[in-house]
């Protein structure tokens, strides 16, 4: 039997580390869309979580090598540059359906990534959370680095016969080494519920600025829904009074179910550059995917440029798992350099990077014609492109012409 163990356990280690140290390749840049490189292998999934949360490894207590921790999928990361390495801090959900973070490192941010040894032990409130999610991850100009992640309780005025009613809020914790967490009481806003909140990575007007998403029900935004905004002076204890959508819900659109912000912004010169999740109803249920927007430098809940449509959606593999026909992204790393890292999930299930830079983000936000919202609209913006396109076609031919005649 201890044979046995042995040789399945050598085989388990043989196949993740091959997982692990496996590396990634862009794909062809000729099949994108130009803006951003995926790549071909997802850069986490259920299968780099570390095998001794998986198994116990005692060949006493478990004979044939079982395993005693399911993980069912790694989605939804937060992202930061530190220390020089490229930290996520993963949505790791388990068999059990439970939700934690787990902390996943990278010396290059596409390939190589893998989990620190333990779970990051998040403390809970007086209220204690059934269930902790999508952490977004912000360097304040305070000093801080905050945590803002979706907390859900179950509904406790539901009945007893319906145990999948569920209360969503913004959760908050803080650290200043990626290790030891303080957590802080849950923001407070006068919505029923809240998910998406990120907050702002400068004071604005001298208080904390949130980017929040209220709604009425757990799943249905009802008449909430949109990218709200709102102030708060104090982090310790963060209410926010006064919330207004600047980035709502449309009819007919890639957020007409609902939308929400990602990761906190990036700022250029030019504005702060937003990216974000809209969600549409379709035959086969709901669809998730990634737009982009800039709101003005100074006055961050005026939007300036808007594409139409989306920035990103399920391609391949990506269309299927747990929930399928989703991309959806809450981290991206910004480099000095004008890189950009934007790591995004697939359908509930696994971890992907696509790279591009601020110069292309711009371009693509500011260049790229805005929705119309007819059908008309649309084919009057095609035709202005083509229009464009025809007369540079034909300049280039005179161009070519007028050559080959001196020639």
């Amino acid at each position: 039997m201890r044979k046995s163990f042995y040789s399945r356990l050598s085989r388990l280690q043989k196949v993740q580390e091959e997982l692990i140290t496996r590396s990634n390749e862009k794909q062809a840049a000729e099949l994108g869309n130009g803006i951003v490189d995926r790549y071909k292998y997802p850069v986490l999934t259920a299968a780099h979580t570390p095998l001794f949360w998986r198994y116990d490894l005692n060949p006493e207590t478990n004979p044939w090598l079982m395993q005693r921790f399911g993980i069912n999928a790694v989605l939804n990361p937060g992202a930061i540059k530190w220390n020089d390495k490229y930290l996520l801090v993963v949505r790791v959900e388990g068999a059990d359906r439970k939700s934690f973070f787990a902390v996943a490192e990278s010396p290059n941010g596409i390939d190589q990534f893998k989990f620190r040894d333990y779970p990051l032990q998040m403390p809970e409130t007086n209220e204690p959370d059934t269930n902790i999610y999508d952490m977004r991850l912000i360097a304040h100009e305070d000093g801080w680095i905050y945590g803002v992640f979706c907390t859900e309780r179950r509904d406790p005025s539901a009945p007893s016969t319906d145990q999948s009613a569920a209360i969503a809020q913004c959760g908050l914790a803080r650290t200043k080494d990626m290790k030891i967490w303080e957590r802080l009481p849950d923001l407070i806003t006068q919505s029923p519920q809240q998910r998406n909140v990120v907050l702002h990575p400068e004071f604005y007007n001298g208080q904390y600025a949130f980017y929040t998403r209220p709604q009425d029900k757990f799943i249905e935004a009802g008449k909430g829904g949109g990218i709200g905004f709102g102030l708060a002076s104090s982090m310790e204890n963060a209410v926010i009074d006064d919330e207004k959508v600047i980035d709502p819900k449309v009819y007919h659109t890639v957020y007409e179910m609902k939308n929400g912000l990602g990761p906190a912004p990036i700022k250029t010169a030019q504005g702060w550059l937003h990216l974000a999740h809209g969600v549409r109803n379709t035959a086969a249920g709901l669809r998730y995917v990634l737009y982009m927007f800039m709101t003005d430098l100074h006055d961050i809940t005026k939007v300036i440029y808007k594409p139409a449509g989306y920035f990103m959606a399920p391609e391949g593999e990506e269309r299927t798992g747990d929930v399928s026909n989703v991309v959806f992204s809450n981290g991206w790393i910004a480099e000095a350099d004008g890189r950009v890292f934007i790591y995004y999930a697939s359908s509930d299930t696994r971890i992907h990077v696509a790279t591009t830079t601020i110069t292309k983000l711009l371009d693509y936000v500011m260049n790229t014609a805005p929705d119309e919202f007819t059908s008309a609209g649309s084919v009057k913006t095609l035709t202005a492109l083509i229009d464009r396109n025809l007369s540079v076609h034909a300049e280039l031919e005179s161009t070519s012409t007028k050559a080959g005649l001196a020639g």
